[in-house]
Parts: C-alpha cells; sequence; structure tokens
C-alpha cells in the first residue's frame, strides 16, 4: 500500500469520517446493464437445463464470468 493513500485516510478519518463501504469510486462502469440481465433472463427461461457454456454461446461478446454474475448475483439462480 501507498504511503500517500495512507496519508489520505488519516487525514479524511481526523475529519470526522466514520464509515469506511459504500463510498464512491472511480473506475469502469459496470458492463451487466438491466437490458443484458432482461435477454439473460429471457434465455433461461427457454431452457431451464442451461449452463453458462451455453449461455456463452448466445452471449458471445460477454465473459463467462459476466454471465455467471447475472445468473448468480442478479436473477438469484442456483444450482440443484
Amino acid at each position: 500500500m501507498r504511503e500517500g493513500m495512507v496519508r489520505k485516510w488519516v487525514r479524511a478519518f481526523k475529519d470526522g469520517r466514520t464509515i469506511v463501504h459504500y463510498e464512491e469510486r472511480s473506475g469502469r462502469p459496470s458492463v451487466i446493464t438491466e437490458n443484458l440481465v432482461q435477454k439473460v433472463d429471457g434465455k433461461v427461461q427457454e431452457s431451464r437445463h442451461f449452463t453458462i457454456s451455453s449461455l456463452s454461446d448466445d452471449f458471445l461478446q460477454e465473459s463467462r464470468s459476466v454471465l455467471y454474475g447475472i445468473v448468480t448475483e442478479h436473477l438469484n439462480y442456483r444450482r440443484r
């Protein structure tokens, strides 16, 4: 960890900061959109016996990890 980052945090806490979670961060925007979630859900509804591999064949532009995140975190599907 860089010394400059530690100094920044020390200043923030001395200024009264108490919460360390859920702070807005800069960086890349999420590639997961509501439209993409709906499209993946539609494919899942077509075939309830889906795999991440079969979804990746339908969504070539998306990575398997993005599809896995949509299925597990956004649509709350679990393995049986």
